[in-house]
């Protein structure tokens, strides 16, 4: 049992899914292969989702990830972890309850900091599904992993800014449904170095704006695309700042906690279907007499499989629970180690599940060389695993730099407070 307590309201939603991805979810993704096959186009919105969405909106599996009452259930991070867990499962779960990145992010944005405006125009669309959205961030030619690198200019002319530079995995602008996007560029290079970052609404049709390509991950084109971006003299009204010039950082590290918390989730969810397949295919294949099952390596892989995911799973929802109760500055390292543990813990999962299906593995036929490739790219996105490591290594330092620490360093031994942590 675990040391959280889940809802009555989320164990409802839990059963409620369960028995939508079994009935609906799980049977969908061999039609929505077949549609995606017969379109020739890597980038087609396929009929079969939009129906998986409309049966999601009647059975009230809709919106499930937004924390504000009235356009979700309302629930807590800690009541959202095992939902977010279960869609995960799939890569049609997600969308088809429109609880999908970069969307739920950028609708927590434009919810806390957009105008009226941005609400009626793009928030509400968002929330009704009708409506995709991009989050521009990244850039080719700097290392985003320290988001003060930003080099896409936002320079003020008047009542508007323009904008010029490029960006790169821009997820979900090649959806066929994405309009607009949310830009994060450099208004003030002389400001202080986390207030130099602005976030502008940017419509994807702005003149200037131009996507040059979907970036290709391990051979996939993902459908909503990571799109490379140019931007040339894109003029955008001043009304479409976000909180502030000067604010973008600030809104950046809001977005992306929750972000990060629920691509963990997602991960746990897609181990445990990885642990699934791997234990039914050990059973149904047979090597030199013997089934895969009972071979000692296989056990191991597979007893460390549950071992692995049970312990993902708890450090995840203490990082929910702490984000609600403390908040997200103070879960700031339980966030940054299930951004490290999850993804890499998965992917160790999911290439193992490969390993037992053999060459059907790596093929179309199982959905794990795909998952591979997603779970590969979340050791990079939202902040690559060194990042967060050396955040949290720096957070532990800390509880050890005392008065005698500090004056070893300048060859003085401080006079008073002896006392010095040993750890």
């Amino acid at each position: 049992m675990s040391l959280f307590e889940f809802s009555d309201r989320t164990k409802k939603y839990q059963s409620d899914l369960l028995e939508f991805m079994d009935s609906h979810i799980y049977p969908a993704e061999t039609i929505y292969d077949l549609q995606m096959r017969e379109s020739g186009d890597p980038h087609f919105q396929p009929p079969i989702l939009e129906e998986l969405k409309a049966e999601a909106r009647v059975r009230g599996l809709w919106n499930l990830f937004h924390p504000h009452p009235g356009t979700g259930p309302g629930l807590s991070n800690l009541e959202y972890a095992p939902l977010a867990e279960i869609m995960g499962r799939s890569h049609l779960a997600s969308e088809a309850c429109n609880c999908n990145a970069p969307d739920t992010g950028n609708i927590e944005v434009l919810e806390l900091f957009g105008t009226d405006e941005h609400r009626e125009r793009y928030l509400k669309p968002l929330l009704d599904g009708t409506m995709a959205s991009a989050f521009a961030m990244t850039e080719p030619a700097v290392a985003s992993s320290d988001a003060t690198n930003i080099e896409l200019t936002m320079e003020r002319d008047n009542d508007e800014y323009v904008l010029n530079g490029r960006k790169w995995f821009a997820s979900n602008a090649l959806h066929k449904n994405c309009k607009v996007m949310i830009v994060m560029g450099k208004t003030d290079p002389t400001a202080p170095k986390h207030r130099q970052q602005t976030m502008m609404v940017v419509p994807l049709d702005t003149p200037g704006v131009t996507v040059l390509r979907g970036l290709p991950v391990f051979g996939y084109q993902d459908r909503e695309g990571h799109a490379e971006i140019d931007f040339t003299d894109v003029r955008v009204p001043a009304k479409d700042v976000l909180k502030g010039e000067g604010e973008g950082f600030a809104i950046s590290q809001a977005r992306l906690g929750p972000g990060r918390i629920h691509h963990c989730m997602r991960s746990i969810g897609m181990a445990e279907r990885a642990l699934e397949l791997m234990c039914t295919r050990a059973q149904s294949r047979t090597t030199f007499g013997q089934p895969l099952s009972e071979r000692s390596n296989i056990q191991d892989w597979i007893a460390e499989a549950r071992i692995d995911i049970e312990m993902i799973r708890l450090l995840t929802l203490k990082a929910a629970h702490l984000m609600d109760t403390v908040g997200n500055k103070a879960a700031r390292t339980e966030i940054a180690a299930i951004k490290v543990a999850a993804p890499h813990i998965a992917l160790k999962i999911v290439d193992r599940a490969i390993q037992i299906h053999g060459g059907g593995g790596v093929t179309d036929d199982f959905p794990l060389a795909m998952a591979y490739a997603h779970l590969r790219i979340l050791r990079l996105a939202d902040g690559p695993d060194e990042v967060h490591k050396r955040a949290i290594a720096n957070f532990e330092l800390r509880k050890y730099h005392s008065p005698r620490a500090i004056a070893a360093e300048t060859d003085v031994l401080p006079t008073t407070n002896r006392k010095v942590a040993v750890g």
